[in-house]
This record gives structure tokens, C-alpha cells and sequence, in this order.
């Protein structure tokens, strides 16, 4: 996807024009922020500075979720162009946000909740689009690097899940999340994650068997299509 935010915060009055070695203005965090900031401080750190004006703190949380967060939207909308349009659109309202942010949470978690008002927004959009200007609601196909087999019977399968538990199997396997950041993303108890997680697994390993079980059929008969003809050759030399 095109880099185009970090050169709009480099030159955007938004925020104000600050080095990242600056300390901050707001004293009770100049103990978090007073070191010179670094590609291997934590996103949180970051993100603080950015709050205060950074604009090279923007660039590095850029390029460390332009891609998280571009797959977050491409496994949730059919189209790469809508998904790539999402992504934009989150890490604007991420920017607009940018004075009110407090580190009560993990970074990750707090971008993936913009991410997820930003796609019920889209999806809202599109119902409307469909219900009152006559317009499908069509779903393109899938980019082709995605069209394998075995990606194929995953994600037939993960669709055929329930939407809660298909939401926290994504963010579980795809995004990685743990448990309690699931939970506060999607304000569930720990335990139902939990346990709808479980249950998740379980369904799609029941859904998944049938398809194994028919590739390893499928292999089966095509290496016996393979061997055949040498062994047909012998027979004919020993004739």
C-alpha cells in the first residue's frame, strides 16, 4: 500500500512541529519521554510522542501497522482497494485522536478499536448503498495470492462460524491478540473468550476434516496416476 501518511503528518498544522528528542511539555510524563525516542521503543512510548507533537513517532507506528492493520481490513472486506481506503481512513482518525490519547491500553488494542469503527461505518454504508440505491452488495474475488486450496477451505470454514466467534478467531490467529486484549476490544468477560475460542476450534476442525481427509484421497489417486504408467511400461517390457 502507498506511504502517504507519514508525509501528511510531516506536513500537517495539526499537531505541533516537535523533534522526537524533545521532552514533552506535560511534566508527569517527562520521566517516559525524556529519552531520545528509537525504533525499538515500544509502541505506547510512541504513541505518547506523537501526542506531543512528534511526527517522526507517527511514521514509525505507520510502518510498523501499515500491514497488521491492511490485512485486519482484507480478511474482513472482499475488495484490497476498500481495505486499503480502511486503512487510510484508520490511521487519520488515529491522528485526529492524537491529543486525547492516554495509555490505558495496549497501542494495538486502541488501533484495532478505531479499525473496527471505521469497518462498522463501511459496512453500514454498504447496507444502505444495497437496501435504498438498488446497488448489490457483491463480493469480488479474493486476491490471488489467497486463492490456494488449502486458503480456500480455511476460509470457507472460518465463514461458516458464527460471526462473534469468527471475530475472535481472527484476532486470536491472524491478529495475534491475546485473550484479555480480545476481551477489551470486543468488551467481553475473559472466560467467554475463552470459551467461545474453544468452541471456534473446535467447529473448524470439524469443518476442516472433511476437506484434509479429501486432499490426502485426492494425492492418493494422483500418485497412483503417476506410477502407473512406469509400471505399465514394465509389464510391457516383461511381456
Amino acid at each position: 500500500m502507498q506511504e502517504a501518511l507519514p508525509a501528511f503528518v510531516l506536513n500537517s498544522e495539526t499537531l505541533p512541529r516537535k523533534p522526537m528528542h524533545d521532552t514533552p511539555a506535560n511534566p508527569t510524563n517527562s520521566s517516559a519521554q525524556a529519552e531520545p525516542q528509537r525504533p525499538g521503543m515500544s509502541d505506547e512510548r510512541l504513541m505518547l510522542a506523537f501526542s506531543q507533537g512528534s511526527s517522526e513517532a507517527f511514521t514509525e507506528l505507520f510502518h510498523r501497522y501499515k500491514q497488521p492493520v491492511f490485512g485486519f481490513f482484507c480478511r474482513r472486506v472482499s475488495d484490497p482497494a476498500n481495505a486499503e481506503e480502511l486503512t487510510q481512513e484508520t490511521f487519520f482518525a488515529l491522528i485526529r485522536a492524537a491529543a486525547r490519547y492516554e495509555p490505558r491500553a495496549l497501542f494495538r488494542t486502541y488501533l484495532y478499536a478505531i479499525g473496527f469503527k471505521i469497518l462498522r461505518a463501511h459496512r453500514r454504508k454498504a447496507a444502505f448503498r444495497a437496501a435504498f440505491l438498488g446497488q448489490r452488495n457483491s463480493v469480488p474475488d479474493r486476491p490471488k495470492q489467497d486463492a490456494t486450496e488449502p486458503g480456500l477451505w480455511v476460509r470457507r470454514a472460518v465463514e461458516k462460524l458464527e460471526p462473534l466467534d469468527r471475530e475472535i478467531v481472527m484476532l486470536r490467529e491472524f491478529e495475534q491478540l491475546s485473550y484479555a486484549e480480545i476481551a477489551d476490544l470486543l468488551r467481553l468477560q475473559l472466560n467467554t473468550v475463552r470459551s467461545r475460542l474453544f468452541r471456534a476450534r473446535t467447529a473448524l476442525r470439524d469443518l476442516l476434516e472433511p476437506s484434509v481427509s479429501a486432499a490426502r484421497t485426492a494425492t492418493s489417486h494422483l500418485g497412483s496416476q503417476v506410477a502407473s504408467p512406469s509400471a505399465a511400461a514394465q509389464k510391457g517390457g516383461r511381456a
